[in-house]
């Protein structure tokens, strides 16, 4: 592989790795994001491979380099912890960044390409019953249409705005179908050789999808065909690919069952990838770039990376273990990463 691979985590901040994987370094001392800190999502600029967003819990900060160093962004996120990250496809000056526990849920907007940002005017429950503090896991962009953005809100519902933010409206109403408001994923698949355009809300044990825009929604219960296991953590859509998707499950969190199923009818039917290692917990997040749709990789809640040259089909397991992972992220930029200096006794 040509390019750096990045690997969040919750305690030891960003790992890198420039050299296929052989080796990996953490962010240094003198970094915007502390290198035993909290990092909870990545996002790779779409036409600027040195462009790496990550949202800590500093705020939302940025690398220019393909992730070998990370600056902090002014904006109204400072100190709070950044959950979720998207970049318009079509147009990347604009940029979206969702905030949650241990602060409040929230969503910010940038539209010169993170030098300002704002808050958005979506207010989330300070509360709720399931973990506490809200927290926005999903942002998700239109790749057809910029001005239509999705979040999810794990618990606090979906939300959708149809003028990049400017206002928003609830999608998990009473009577949508979609049957629970702890939200973990949504995707947008643009029209295809399988259909036209349909939309994927994940809720914590359902995958939902509408193929009217919204307007009605079709669910199944994950452990109707998910060979027993209910958690359903996150989907991917393959770049370049309108009908093929990858979605995460597991039976819990962190969970001791975890398997990557895929679809190539737009989540209609699924075939289980093939693991030639057990997973130690659930699938968490799963990283992509366009410039290589074959190449994936999913990251586990307890540590775990995997790789996949085949477009999602089947995976290896990577040397390395890591602490908690968050997010995983890859660039066919190659990153200046330098191993630091040891401790020598």
């Amino acid at each position: 592989m040509q390019g750096t691979l990045l690997v969040a985590t919750a305690g030891q901040g960003i790992l890198r790795s420039a050299d296929d994987g052989a080796s990996w370094h953490r962010l240094g001392l003198k970094e915007a994001i502390e290198f035993d800190g909290v990092v909870r999502s990545l996002a790779v600029d779409p036409r600027d491979p040195t462009r790496v967003f990550a949202g800590a819990d500093c705020g939302i900060c940025l690398s220019t380099d393909g992730g070998a160093h990370f600056g902090r962004l002014e904006s109204p996120a400072n100190d709070m912890t950044v959950w979720a990250l998207a970049i318009d496809p079509s147009d990347p000056r604009h940029v979206f960044a969702g905030t949650g526990a241990p602060q409040r849920a929230a969503m910010f907007h940038s539209a010169d390409g993170g030098n300002t940002w704002r808050r958005l005017g979506v207010e989330l429950p300070e509360f709720c019953r399931g973990v506490n503090r809200p927290r926005i896991l999903s942002i998700c962009i239109d790749p057809d249409n910029g001005r239509d953005v999705w979040f999810g809100v794990e618990e606090g519902g979906a939300w959708r705005s149809r003028d990049r933010g400017e206002s928003w409206e609830r999608v998990d109403t009473e009577g949508s179908g979609i049957g629970s408001s702890d939200i973990h994923a949504i995707a947008v698949l643009p029209a295809g050789p399988g259909g036209g355009k349909c939309q994927l809300v994940l809720t914590v044990n359902s995958v939902h999808t509408s193929v009217d825009d919204g307007r009605t929604w079709s669910g199944v219960p994950s452990r109707a065909r998910f060979d027993g296991m209910y958690y359903t953590r996150t989907v991917q859509p393959l770049p370049g690919d309108a009908d093929t998707l990858l979605i995460a499950i597991g039976d819990g969190t962190p969970g001791t069952r975890s398997r990557i199923y895929r679809s190539t009818d737009r989540g209609a039917t699924w075939t289980p990838s093939v693991l030639h290692t057990a997973p130690n917990s659930t699938f968490w997040a799963f990283g992509a770039h366009a410039s290589d749709p074959a190449l994936l990789f999913a990251g586990t809640k307890y540590g775990h990376l995997f790789r996949s040259t085949d477009g999602g089909r089947s995976w290896f397991k990577e040397w390395r273990d890591f602490s908690e992972i968050t997010a995983v992220a890859w660039t066919p930029f190659s990153a200046p990463v330098t191993a630091h200096p040891q401790s020598i006794d």
